[in-house]
Order: structure tokens, then sequence, then C-alpha cells
């Protein structure tokens, strides 16, 4: 298939039936903004997603089915694990959820480095499937590159996406409590949940002997008290049942599919196109801009094209890359707006291998009870405000107590006795840590073999670093000491070895910066040598920060939809 404008193949008539003002080309966290604020603006939007369509409440089909009812008690037979490791490592996949994974062989890609690319195509992507936690970035994270001086200086500053945060919280709903930290801005929030008797403890413990540590319970896309604006969107206040990945027919947690997508068809603005996979993006050298994409029928092979003024790219990072490479032409011939040769270069992700767990003498009479979206945990305290370790960057810490089964001594009542008895508190620490961007770390397209749809695969060539292996030794000792300090007991670290990937959080490829020598976006993240081309999902970004991205994919997305409609009607794209 030809990426050349002038080689199209549709009558006047056909082409016209095919064309639409703006383009989203995925339905996740950032397409499911993207269509809702361009449809909210007027904008005829066409809403490009490669897998299968999913309908809130209607396409849930295990929401409420009890796991003693799944044939193997909601695990994966080990035949389908075998067939499926990489997705198998995934800790929402199984007998509840498969079907809105990516199995391994549906969509092949090539590991030069062992990478664990985790997909869900369906209409909704990994908004179905994602953890929901959501932190605002702190100035010291847009800051850090430039400071630091890695990858290259974000375009872009926290006063420049505060307003479009707090949007992007109004609609979504997040919990959390406002706890005042500079490191940590506050969010426009609902209730927070509550920490149980032990987190409450060691929190105050660990604030009062660490000055520069703060505990806070963690923000995440959940009703808890709905407002008005979501009531409105047809959503109710979380239950609390901890199946979020099978979808929520409460619509208590935020995902395009509750949320975004069914507000932007409310304005009769939308069109869906399911099972249609993305080729490539036409350029039109006569404009300089993009004027429409190619695309492949998921199911009969078929070809045809779209056409708008305006394409948002929000395929989720790595298949954004995979688009954007793919989109040649004579102007382009290395991938679209890639003079500079770093389309694909710059991947970075988060840093999950390490975890420290402990005991804790806690109170005997109390136990944690009910279920809870999220942990309590401690923004990076590392190398905020200058550079103070042989390291670069830092780590979010997440933490949780449990009280576990007692023993399972015994048969019947003699067993039944023993479990109804609680044991020990249980501590766990996680670090989520910031990796430094590397041109090492790409993605490229294969020479020689192709997917299903005739595409080239991606290979991924992906890998930690000295930076990582240090900052990871690093949150060992110091979770180790804290719990120590705290009063814990039976402290014992664990490096998983995970392969990168497995925290789904990639970013980069196409990141935003100031100079089009050394990036590939604007501070309003279109393509700086093809302006009509929107990119805000994770390809967009610069560095990685120790937070959660997601909500600052939405934000960017908001920022970016609309000054694209301001630009539109000013006559600049």
């Amino acid at each position: 298939m030809t990426n050349d404008s002038t080689s199209i193949n549709l009558n006047v008539k056909g082409k016209a039936a095919n064309t639409f003002d703006a383009i989203v080309i995925g339905s996740g966290i950032s397409g499911g903004w993207a269509a809702k604020e361009l449809c909210e603006k007027g904008l005829q939007t066409l809403m490009i997603e490669r897998g299968k369509d999913v309908v809130h409440l209607k396409d849930y089909p295990t929401a409420t089915t009890p796991n003693w009812v799944f044939k193997h008690h909601n695990k994966m037979p080990l035949a389908v694990t075998k067939e499926n490791p990489v997705v198998s490592r995934c800790y929402a996949f199984g007998e509840a959820t498969e079907h809105f994974f990516v199995k391994d062989n549906d969509h092949p890609y090539i590991q030069e480095k062992p990478y664990d690319w985790i997909r869900g195509y369906q209409v909704g992507g990994k908004s179905l499937l994602w953890a929901r936690q959501t932190q605002r970035w702190s100035k010291y994270d847009f800051e850090g590159p430039g400071r630091d001086g890695f990858a290259v200086d974000w375009p872009i500053r926290y006063d420049d996406l505060a307003p479009w945060y707090a949007h992007v919280e109004k609609f979504a709903g997040i919990s959390g409590n406002r706890d005042g930290i500079e490191t940590l801005p506050d969010s426009e929030s609902l209730p927070a949940w509550e920490m149980n008797c032990v987190e409450t403890t060691l929190a105050s413990k660990i604030m009062s002997n660490y000055k520069d540590r703060f505990v806070v319970q963690g923000r995440c896309a959940h009703l808890t008290k709905p407002n008005p604006i979501h009531l409105e969107q047809g959503r109710s206040q979380c239950q609390s049942r901890t199946l979020c990945e099978r979808g929520c027919p409460f619509g208590g947690y935020f995902s395009s599919n509750s949320s975004t997508i069914p507000w932007a068809q409310k304005t009769g603005n939308l069109t869906i196109a399911p099972n249609t996979v993305v080729h490539s993006i036409i350029y039109d050298e006569k404009t300089g801009k993009a004027s429409g994409v190619n695309v492949i029928d998921a199911i009969t092979k078929e070809t045809t094209a779209y056409f708008a003024k305006i394409i948002f790219v929000n395929a989720a990072c790595l298949n954004t890359n995979l688009i954007l490479l793919n989109s040649t032409s004579n102007r382009f011939q290395n991938g679209l707006g890639n003079d500079n040769g770093l389309l694909g270069k710059y991947v970075a992700f988060h840093n999950y291998r390490g975890t420290v767990n402990a005991a804790y003498d806690g109170p005997e009479d109390k136990y944690h009870y009910g279920r809870r979206p999220t942990q309590p945990m401690m923004p990076n305290f590392r190398n905020v405000y200058k550079q103070e370790t042989d390291f670069l960057r830092g780590y979010m810490v997440f933490y949780g107590a449990d009280r576990s089964v007692g023993n399972y001594d015994g048969i019947g009542a003699e067993l039944k006795n023993a479990a109804s008895e609680p044991g020990l508190w249980n501590i766990s620490m996680m670090m989520q840590g910031e990796t430094i961007p590397k041109e090492s770390n790409h993605v490229r397209l294969s020479k020689d073999k192709l997917d299903p749809w005739g595409i080239p695969q991606l290979i991924t060539s992906i890998d930690y670093d000295d930076n990582d292996v240090k900052s990871m030794k690093d949150f060992l000792n110091t979770a180790s000491e804290m719990l120590d300090k705290v009063g814990c007991k039976a402290i014992k670290q664990n490096d998983s070895k995970q392969a990168p990937g497995l925290d789904i959080h990639e970013m980069g490829g196409v990141r935003m910066g100031q100079d089009p020598k050394t990036s590939l976006l604007d501070k309003w993240n279109a393509m700086h040598e093809c302006k009509n081309v929107f990119v805000t999902d994770g390809a967009s970004m610069t560095s990685t920060s120790t937070q959660n991205p997601s909500l600052t994919f939405m934000a960017l997305t908001a920022r970016a939809a609309n000054h694209a409609v301001e630009q539109l009607k000013k006559g600049e794209l």
C-alpha cells in the first residue's frame, strides 16, 4: 500500500463519504479524550480502533461472574500460559479477562532484547485494564531533564499543564486527599480511600523519622463520591469490588468506554470504526500536511483510506511509533516527520524490579477489611532538588499492610479453626522508578517479517542499564532501612529481574521538545515537520517521571485537542 496521496483510487463521492474534520487513531485513555474534546467543539470525528467493539455495560461478559464459576477458577491453564508467555506475565490476565488482551501470536513482534509488550485491542483499549493510579507530575519532573542534562528539556512546564490536569480530573473523577506536597501537586479530588490501622501507624512513624519523606493515600480514578458531572455520564459510585479489569458495569472507575466515548457520542459528531488497522498516515507533499490515513479491515484485509484536516495518533506508545515509522513518502522516507532520525528512539519505561517484604507485630485485635483499589504511596525523595546520588532521578514507593491467615494445620474442624485465626501483619513495598531515555533503547521496523495485515513487525530493543540497577539497589536498601526503623521484622529484598514492558508504562519514541533537531513534537504535541498530526499518548513523553503517566496523557491530550481546534478555526491547519 502506497502512502502517496495522489495514488489513492477513490471516486469523488467515495472520498467525500470517507472524509471527516478529524481522525483519532486509537480509543484508549488518550484517544477517548481526543474524541471527547474534538466532538464537543463541533468537529466530525472518526475514531479508528484496530480491535473489536466494546460497548459499556453490554460487552462486559464476566463483570458479575464469581471465580468459582470459571472452569479453572479464573486461573489460566498451563497450555495457555505456555502458548502465551508474554501476556501471561501480566497480573490481570486470567479466565475473566483474557478476551480483553492480545494473545502473543495474534500480533507478533521481534524481541531483540527481552521485552513484554502487553496490549489490549478493543474499543476502550487498555483503559479497561489499567491499574487506575493517577498523580499529577510536579514541576521537578518537567524540569528534571533540562536541569540534569539527560534526554532533552521539556518544552512545557507544570504551570502549562496545571489547568488541564484540573480539567480532566473533574470529569474523570480522581479520589485522594489534598496533601499540600510540592513533589506531588494536589488534584481536584473526591474523598480518599482510608488507610488501615497498620498503614496509618507506619506512615506516621516513617514521616517522624524522615523529614524528607511523605506517605499519603494513593490517588486513583475511582468515584468514591460522584459529582453531578459523573452522574450525567451515567456513572455511579465505585463498589470496591476490585474486579475492575473485567469492565465495570457501575462506571465506578474511569474508562473510555464508560466516560469519554459515550460523552463524545452524545454530540452526534463521533463515528467509530472498530476492526480497522491503521497501516500509515498519508502525507500530501503539495500542502506539506497529512491528508488522511490508509487502513486495513482487520477481518477481511480489505484496504481503504480516510481523510481529515487533523489527525491524532493515540494508538498507545509502541503502536504509535510503528504507525509513524511505517508512514513513508517521497518527503519522509524513514517515517513521518523523521528528518532527524530520532523516531522510535529514546523509549523509556518504569522500573518495577525492586520489592521489599516484612512482618510487623501489629495489633492482634484488629484486621484489615474490605477491598480497595489503591494503597498508600510515597512520592520521590531522591535527586528532587539537585543531584545527590550516584544515579540519576529516583523512584516512587507504594506500600501496603495486610494480615494473613494464621496457619493451615489439621483437617476438618481443626483446619477450619486454625485458618480462622489471623496471623502476623505483612508489609510490602514496591518501587516505581524513573528510567533515563537513551538513544539505544529504541523500536524499529523489520525489513523482512510482516504481521498478519502485511505491516512490518516491530522490533523492540529496550533494556535496563547501570542507572536502573543502582536506583533499584538504593530502593531495596532504603526501604529495608525504613521498615527496620519503624519496627518491622523478617525483612526480605527481591529483584524480580522482570523484562521491561511488564510495567505497561512504555513512553517515548516520538518525544516533545523545543528543537526540531532533537525532538519530533512541539509544545502542543504537534509534529514539528507535519503540523496537523498530533501525538498525545505515551509516545510523546520526553521523560518518565516517577509518577504514573496516564493522568498526564489525558491532560496533554485535552490541551492539544483544544489547541488544534483553535488553529483549525484560524485557518492554520
